[in-house]
């Protein structure tokens, strides 16, 4: 049995609490490796030893700073097929799947080499009579992140990397079911040339969590994940004098209007809904078409699609859409929410409740289930379900359909497939939720924007990656300056110059 280890001051560490949690292989069910939780001694030692590598990496020229990020870059692309198996081997996404989270992940610490651009401050020449005010953005100091099993590699640098380029130090706390690819990202920054210490990965639980969370040194936080755990996370570290952002759940609708292709929207439900197994936060969960007769004509197109559906073990390659989902707890609670749905007056018209994957009967294999006639009142509309499962609630006209989005606690993706720009742009101006896709069924933005959510599925004022990120892991520090002039005759000191 394998056992994984913390990574710290440069190089793999093995726990020593004596405390460990299983990691899985979802394909199989099997137990591949062990994770060990750290106790409160060893995470208080992982944030000190950053607090000690940060002041010099710090004052390191943002130019240098993102000299690091640029071999990065190289680095992660060299090594891409290996982070990609050992991603896949305990997450359980297919490779395809695994190699974009990557790759997404890799955007943003391309978009971290502009970080001399992102950090310049402003400058006011003559504010006053020989007065000039400039301000500089400096780093924060040391930073944790907490992030998700879902996208093990992306999220991680979506947080580390602007965090490192504004001149930080991260202790970082991946999820427990899939550690491997941090801690090997951890080492490749490492060998692009980030000073040990200032990327410390210490995994473990709520034990780790809320040492990270009391810590006076930590001075930012970051999370993906649960609502609830969000609000948690932002609450505390808050009231601990700390700048957080929580990022929470969601329940994302795509609303289908009459006028739309109904074609490219059932492919695009399809994509989005049960692509990663419908583990992503930007999953299409929700099918809104206005109308009847544009309801029929969608649940028509989406049945076979939903059926045609491969589902298989990583190892499959290509000839996969979906893999299975991450834990047996996770199987059994998806499961359960179908079943509520069924028992709540929903029809499931791809029912795969009893779906078994010949030589995998143990992996965490969900089947793709879709269901019609949804109402806002059942748990599968209300809840996040967080698999793949695609819930289609029916409207009657676009303003019920547009209330139904904005009415949901969630905020964070929403989309809409319409021929008419008029209805779009009105759609884009008027939905309270925060990413908003037209005819783009998972509206991801690139890594130069921000990505963020409202309501329920963020807590914070600053987004994810693209500008906001330099804004959340740096601070401005404002100066007015005076010097004093006026040199008398004879070399005397003019001091009313200073008055």
């Amino acid at each position: 049995m394998q056992e994984l280890t913390h990574f710290l001051n440069g190089e793999y560490v093995k726990g020593t609490s004596g405390r460990f949690d299983d990691v899985f292989n979802p394909a199989t069910g099997e137990v591949q490796s062990q994770c060990p939780m750290a106790s409160v001694a060893e995470t208080e030692k992982a944030i000190a030893d950053a607090a000690a590598a940060q002041p010099a990496w710090g004052a390191m020229n943002p130019q240098r700073r993102a000299r690091v990020m640029m071999a990065m870059v190289g680095l992660m692309n060299r090594d891409m097929d290996k982070l990609a198996e050992a991603l896949s081997k305990e997450h359980g996404k297919t490779f395809p799947d695994a190699k974009g989270d990557l790759q997404r992940g890799l955007e943003v610490i391309e978009y971290c080499i502009a970080a001399p651009q992102m950090l310049k401050g402003e400058f006011t020449d003559s504010a006053g009579p020989g007065i000039d005010m400039y301000s500089m953005r400096q780093p924060l100091g040391v930073v944790a992140s907490i992030m998700p099993f879902n996208f093990p590699a992306m999220m991680p640098l979506w947080h580390v990397g602007p965090a490192l380029a504004c001149g930080n130090a991260v202790v970082l706390k991946p999820s427990e079911r899939d550690p491997s690819v941090p801690l090997m990202l951890a080492e490749l920054f490492v060998e692009a040339g980030l000073p040990a210490g200032c990327f410390q990965v210490v995994n473990g639980d709520k034990e780790a969590v809320d040492t990270l969370l009391d810590s006076e040194t930590i001075q930012g936080v970051s999370f993906v994940g649960s609502t609830p755990v969000a609000q948690y996370i932002y609450s505390r570290a808050t009231a601990n004098g700390k700048r957080a952002q929580c990022f929470g759940g969601a329940k994302n609708h795509m609303i289908i209007m009459p006028d739309a292709d109904i074609e490219q929207a059932a492919d695009a439900i399809v994509g989005a809904g049960f692509g990663a197994a419908g583990e992503r936060c930007m999953a299409i969960s929700v099918a809104v078409p206005v109308g009847e007769e544009t309801a029929d004509r969608l649940i028509e197109a989406l049945i076979p699609r939903v059926e045609n559906l491969k589902i298989g073990p990583w190892t499959a390659g290509n000839d996969v859409d979906m893999g299975p989902v991450v834990t047996a707890a996770a199987k059994e609670r998806i499961l359960g929410l179908i079943q509520s749905g069924v028992d709540q007056g929903a029809k499931l018209v791809v029912d795969n409740r009893d779906f078994s994957l010949q030589g995998y009967e143990d992996g965490f294999f969900v089947g793709p289930h879709l269901f019609d006639n949804v109402t806002p009142d059942m748990d599968i509309y209300r809840q996040e379900i967080f698999g793949p499962v695609v819930s289609t609630i029916r409207a009657a006209s676009y303003e019920e359909a547009l209330k139904l989005a904005m009415d949901h606690e969630y905020g964070n993706g929403t989309a809409i497939y319409t021929r008419d720009g008029d209805t779009a742009r009105d759609f884009a101006h008027r939905i309270n939720i925060g990413m908003v896709g037209i005819n783009v069924p998972v509206p991801v933005p690139l890594a130069y924007h921000t990505f963020g959510g409202w309501k329920k599925s963020m807590f914070g004022d600053l987004n994810q990656h693209g500008p906001d990120s330099f804004k959340f892991y740096s601070r401005t520090k404002t100066v007015t300056s005076r010097w004093p002039s006026g040199i008398k005759e004879g070399g005397e000191f003019n001091f009313k110059a200073m008055d």
